[in-house]
């Protein structure tokens, strides 16, 4: 069990003074209330001698103090320890947050969304129970136990060992049902896992549901998974059902016994009434702490189970880091002149077989110039791009910026000198001028305004009720998509970036918005490395060169002029742009 709680020793370590303290409680506190008994005793022995009012109020006197010496310092206990696991889950969800932040987009292919959220909650949840009620239940009752039992021994050692014989039993009963409540447990929460994801994806693709009318469906497959998840949680339930009533049919056991061998020994004068009645009182006490036990037992088990599915998240090494990095982020001042060479790239897969979507690309973007990216779907250009700002990691010395490989960069001043307008366009649900604003500190409201300009959507967000300062939604949904797509163009806009990336982002604005947002951008992407990518002609057109991806393969590179002239897969494409505009001015 300990071995499992080691990737927690290095945040209990931080707060060892407080679980000091907390321990010291933990002792003074059942060292006053292991008196109790004592004190019931005494008085018993001392009130059969004659009753009178002195001794009740002495003897009501030490009750009450005992009573609230021993309250006084449970509360300390509980404030401190309780507050240590709310300090350390505090800083645990720091650290996953952060862990998280540091994944690759790889990462988030590969792992469920709800999965993630299940365990930095629920799991995270079963930690702090961990950390707080196990440890300060755990400490009361081996203490406690360990005192009454001495006080015990000192009244009558052979009723003691006759009183304590079904204990054994209890033990090996917590332990045989400990490792059944860490099995289902750990089924428990993988199930909890399926159903947040389905949930979560359910919540995201509200539209698609709808739109194909599969509301009912999605409602009878959850309910499936909600059912399996109930029918997991009962199976633990009956598993915990039956621990607490054998825990007290032990502990009734213990008590019957020290009531006929007690009575005995009381009959035959070997203890007085008074330390019977202190006897039969700390069997009493010791109940909850021997039930607490199989509460105890219940936290360790779900708390060790979800200590290993975040231990999973805290190792996860992040696919791509700068610890390669050899020139330091104070120190770097990108121009932005991008070269590929001899580029080859593969997405990894479950099955170890890597797919190759690059073949051999060698390219180089002079500074300040631009270049256009066209191809069929599929062909790699979006893959290509997100090299530059490593959302994907290229072999070591195929990508180079101003003609040093991409790894010698830290990350943050690369992706700073990047601005990027990705296919997907992501907004937060927050204002509009938040989600412009992301990612620059401190931008002004005229910045934005600015950025909002060029980006062709200033005059629409003008005309909303609050302007600025209207609240998106979640992902942007009050939005279209041609508002989403320049609400991105402006938040990279206002970045400045010495390399502009526009993959596709104006796929989702008609052709003459289109051209009024390229007019507008000519004076931003003035003296600096521009990269589009479009199907559009009209968008790449005036790019200095234009490349055409098929199949992972430069097949053709050039101006528009050049591009036309070869009657390739560009000539075709344009031609077909041309067709289709007529027709469709001819209707």
């Amino acid at each position: 069990m300990f071995r499992n709680l080691q990737p927690l020793f290095p945040y209990m370590r931080r707060y060892w003074r407080g679980y000091l303290w907390g321990c010291f409680c933990t002792v003074l506190a059942n060292a006053i209330w292991v008196q109790f008994p004592r004190v019931i005793g005494i008085a018993v022995n001392d009130l059969q001698k004659g009753v009178t009012w002195n001794k009740i109020l002495e003897y009501s006197g030490l009750v009450m103090g005992v009573t609230v010496a021993h309250g006084i310092m449970l509360f300390l206990m509980r404030w401190i320890i309780i507050g240590i696991s709310r300090d350390i889950e505090f800083d645990l969800r720091n650290d996953l947050f952060a862990q998280l932040e540091k994944q690759s987009a790889s990462y988030y292919h590969e792992h469920r969304t709800g999965d993630i959220m299940a365990r930095m909650t629920n799991d995270l949840n079963a930690v702090r129970m961990l950390l707080g009620p196990a440890i300060m239940y755990t400490a009361n009752t081996v203490v406690f136990f360990a005192g009454a039992v001495y006080f015990l021994l000192r009244i009558s050692p052979m009723l003691t060992l006759a009183a304590l014989a079904p204990m054994p039993l209890a033990s090996i009963l917590i332990q045989f049902m400990g490792r059944k409540i860490h099995q289902r447990f750990e089924r428990i929460q993988a199930m909890f896992s399926d159903i947040s994801a389905q949930a979560q994806e359910n919540f995201s693709g509200a539209r698609l549901v709808r739109a194909f009318a599969q509301e009912q469906a999605q409602i009878k497959a959850f309910e499936v998974s909600n059912r399996e998840y109930i029918r997991r949680a009962l199976r633990l339930v009956r598993l915990m059902g039956m621990l607490w009533p054998t825990l007290e049919f032990m502990l009734g056991l213990a008590m019957v016994i020290a009531l006929l061998v007690g009575g005995h020994q009381v009959l035959s004068h070997r203890i007085d009434i008074g330390q019977f009645v202190a006897f039969t009182t700390y069997m009493l006490m010791l109940t909850w702490p021997i039930i607490a036990l199989g509460y105890v037992v219940n936290l360790f088990e779900r708390g060790t189970a979800s200590v290993l599915r975040i231990h999973e998240l805290l190792t996860a090494k992040p696919a791509i880091d700068d610890r390669d990095a050899k020139v330091p982020s104070e120190q770097t001042q990108i121009l932005g002149d991008v070269e590929f060479r001899d580029l080859r790239f593969a997405y990894p897969t479950e099955n170890g077989n890597p797919v190759e979507v690059l073949h051999g690309i060698s390219l180089r973007i002079p500074a300040g110039s631009s270049l256009a990216l066209v191809g069929p779907t599929g062909s790699g250009k979006s893959t290509l791009v997100s090299l530059i700002p490593r959302l994907y990691d290229a072999p070591p010395g195929t990508v180079l910026i101003d003609g040093r490989p991409i790894r010698d960069y830290r990350m943050d001043s690369l992706r700073a000198s990047v601005g990027f307008v990705p296919q997907e366009t992501f907004l937060f649900s927050t204002t509009i001028h938040e989600n412009i604003a992301f990612g620059v500190q401190g931008a002004s409201a005229s910045e934005v305004a600015r950025a909002a300009e060029a980006a062709h959507i200033r005059e629409e967000f003008d005309l909303f009720p609050t302007a600025f300062e209207t609240t998106v939604g979640e992902r942007g949904l009050t939005l279209s998509g041609g508002q989403k797509q320049r609400t991105a163009l402006a938040r990279a806009i206002l970045r400045n970036p010495r390399i502009f990336i526009l993959d596709d982002a104006l796929a989702s604005v008609d052709t003459y918005t289109e051209e009024r947002i390229l007019e507008e951008l000519r004076d931003v992407m003035a003296g600096r490395t521009t990269i589009l990518i479009s199907h559009r002609i009209s968008t790449v057109r005036h790019a200095d060169r234009i490349a055409v991806l098929v199949r992972g393969r430069i097949a053709e590179l050039g101006t528009h002029e050049e591009l036309i002239e070869r009657n390739g897969y560009y000539a075709s494409l344009f031609q077909k742009q041309l067709l289709e505009e007529e027709l469709a001015v001819s209707h």
